[in-house]
C-alpha cells in the first residue's frame, strides 16, 4: 500500500557545546490521505523535532538530519533542495504554530501576510488573493472577514490569531496540516473552539492532520491513530482506542493515570504523576530510556532498550513487559 506520507527511521541530532542532543532516534510511521494522527509526549520528546525535521525547518548548525526517508506523494523530501521544499512547504504540507502572535508579523496586516503567502504557490493576481483571503478567514470564522483583514496581529485576540494561523495553514489547500500544539495558550474555551474548527475543517476539505500535544485529553475523539514519543523514540503507537484502553506501554500508562477524570466520584481521589524528570538527551540510550521512571522495571530493561513489537494487529510497544502493562490498565 503506498501512503501519502511515510517518514522512516527519521535521526535528528543537534551539536551543541555540551555536547550531541539525541533529539530524535529513528522513528517510522506513516499517514494516509484524509488521516489524523496524535504525536504524544511531555516537552523535549521529539515531537515538535520530528515534524521541523520533515519539514526541513532543522537549522544547520547546530542542528542535522543525520539519516532517514521522508516519503511524500512518491518523493524523498530529505533529497529535494531547498527551492523545492519551499515549494511543499505551504503548498502540500502546511503548519500551525504554537504561539500566533510570535508566528505572525506584528506590524504588517493579516491581508498582506495572507496574500504574500498564497503568491509564491498559486497563480493569483492581487485582486484574486484578496478574495482568497476574504474566503479564508470567513471560513475559520473571523466576523466581518471583509473589513477585517485589513487588521494587525493585535487587533485581534488571542484565539482569533490562532483562527488567522489556520486560515493561513490552509490557503494553499495542503494535503497535510501539522497542528503543533495549537492550543496551548488559548483557555479551555477558546481550546475546545479550536479543536472543533480543525476537526470540521478536516472533514471539510479532506485533509490528513498530525497533530501534536502533551495531553491525551485534547485528542480522545480527534485523531484515528497516535505515536508516544518518549526521550526522541516512539514507545508505543497504534489506533487510538486501543492506546487508551489496552495501554501496552509504562509511559502511557502513566500519562493516562495523570489525567483527571469527568468520571471520578470520590473527593479524596488523586492524579498519579509519574515519578523522576525526563533523561539526559546528551546520553545515548544503551537501556530503555523510560527504566528510571517505570514500576515495571527489570534487570534486562538496563541491558537492552527494547523495540517496538506488535502487540496486537495494529498496535506495537517497546516494551519487555507489555503483558503485565496491559493487566495493570485492566485493573
Amino acid at each position: 500500500m503506498t501512503h501519502l506520507l511515510d517518514v522512516r527511521n527519521l535521526v535528528t541530532r543537534f551539536y551543541t557545546e555540551d555536547g550531541t542532543v539525541h533529539a530524535v532516534n529513528g522513528i517510522s510511521y506513516t499517514l494516509d490521505k484524509g488521516e489524523s494522527l496524535a504525536i504524544v509526549g511531555e516537552s523535549g520528546s521529539g515531537k515538535t523535532v520530528g515534524v521541523l525535521s520533515l519539514m526541513g525547518m532543522i537549522p544547520d548548525p547546530p542542528g542535522r538530519i543525520e539519516h532517514g526517508e521522508v516519503i511524500y506523494d512518491g518523493r524523498d523530501l530529505m533529497r529535494l533542495s531547498d527551492a523545492e521544499m519551499r515549494n511543499v512547504r505551504g503548498g502540500e504540507i502546511a503548519m500551525i504554530f504554537q504561539d500566533p502572535m510570535t508566528s505572525l508579523n506584528p506590524v504588517l496586516s493579516v491581508e498582506y501576510q495572507l496574500v504574500e503567502m498564497m503568491r509564491p504557490h498559486m497563480e493569483l493576481n492581487k485582486a484574486q488573493a484578496i478574495e482568497r483571503t476574504i474566503e479564508l478567514l470567513d471560513l475559520v470564522g473571523i466576523p466581518n472577514a471583509s473589513s477585517r483583514r485589513k487588521d494587525f496581529p493585535h487587533q485581534f485576540s488571542g484565539g482569533q490569531r490562532q483562527r488567522v494561523m489556520i486560515a493561513m495553514s490552509l490557503a494553499c489547500n495542503p494535503s497535510v496540516l501539522i497542528a503543533d500544539e495549537p492550543t496551548t495558550a488559548l483557555d479551555v474555551t477558546i481550546q475546545a473552539q479550536i479543536i472543533d474548527l480543525v476537526n470540521r475543517l478536516k472533514t471539510k476539505l479532506g485533509m490528513a492532520i498530525i497533530w501534536i500535544t502533551h495531553d491525551l485529553g485534547v485528542v480522545a475523539g480527534l485523531v484515528d491513530k497516535m505515536i508516544v514519543m518518549y526521550a526522541g523514540f516512539i514507545v508505543e503507537t497504534g489506533p487510538v482506542f486501543d492506546l487508551y484502553k489496552r495501554t501496552s506501554h509504562p509511559y502511557t500508562l502513566g500519562l493516562l493515570e495523570s489525567m483527571p477524570s469527568v468520571n471520578s466520584t470520590v473527593a479524596s481521589d488523586r492524579l498519579t504523576p509519574i515519578e523522576g524528570a525526563p533523561p539526559d538527551l546528551l546520553q545515548g540510550a544503551s537501556h530503555c530510556p523510560f527504566a528510571p521512571r517505570c514500576r515495571f522495571v527489570v534487570d534486562r530493561c538496563w541491558q537492552e532498550n527494547p523495540p517496538l513489537q506488535k502487540v496486537s494487529s495494529d498496535q506495537y510497544s517497546a516494551c519487555w513487559r507489555w503483558e503485565d502493562v496491559r493487566d495493570a490498565r485492566d485493573l
